[in-house]
């Protein structure tokens, strides 16, 4: 496990080191999207073109509402850190936060519910957690999967019992919605992914325990 003690600038170097790997599968990405586009009639390449264009406004969109406060989101004060071998009766249902299990959850899409204790661990390591109600439509699910595509700090899974279709939740923070269309969705994983405020962000979100889809 990754030293509590570690330096500012330690962290923000591990911090650097993993948004690098996410900008390099986005670069991955684009580039096999414009081998595709390469392909085409020049009659489509003018809207490939402004595709990406509007893709790219909306991303500068979604960056300048993080910079901002996000309506409804709940700061959670007084969390601790330790590490527990036993369930934990958490304050918030799910938790975003707070006492956990050694062994952090890996990091991806999951079917079934997973544990709290792990899946609080991922969060302290800088992990963004969206949970659903399992009742929720299957496009409705899918629509939240996508956000755990090309990236590999993002979990997404069942909770049974949530007073909401839908919470995403982050180490301190937690947003309840009633729709997953809600815009406030992206924000909140633009703001909170890997939020240099914690002490382990950058530690692994892999190599845990769990399986996801």
């Amino acid at each position: 496990m990754p030293d509590r003690r570690a330096t500012a600038a330690e962290r923000q170097a591990r911090l650097a080191a993993v948004r690098a790997e996410q900008r390099r599968k986005e670069r991955g990405r684009a580039v096999w999207i414009g081998s595709i586009a390469g392909v085409l009639v020049l009659a489509l390449v003018g809207v490939s073109v402004w595709v990406i264009a509007d893709a790219g406004r909306d991303k500068a969109a979604v960056q300048a509402q993080a910079d901002a406060d996000i309506d409804g989101v709940e700061a959670i004060e007084g969390l601790t850190f330790n590490h527990v071998t036993t369930g934990v009766d958490y304050a918030q249902d799910p938790p975003a936060g707070g006492d956990h299990n050694a062994a952090w959850l890996n990091c991806g899409v999951y079917t079934e519910p997973v544990p709290n204790e792990n899946a609080v661990h991922s969060l302290e390591h800088g992990a963004v957690w969206i949970t659903y109600d399992p009742s929720l439509p299957a496009a409705d699910v899918a629509t939240l999967q996508a956000f755990a595509a090309n990236q590999s700090y993002v979990l997404v899974s069942p909770y049974e019992g949530l007073d909401s279709p839908v919470t995403i939740s982050a180490w301190g923070y937690q947003l309840k919605v009633d729709s997953v269309d809600d815009e406030r969705l992206p924000v909140f994983l633009q703001k909170y992914l890997l939020n240099p405020e914690l002490a382990e962000v950058g530690a692994p979100c892999s190599s845990g325990v769990g399986t996801p889809a």
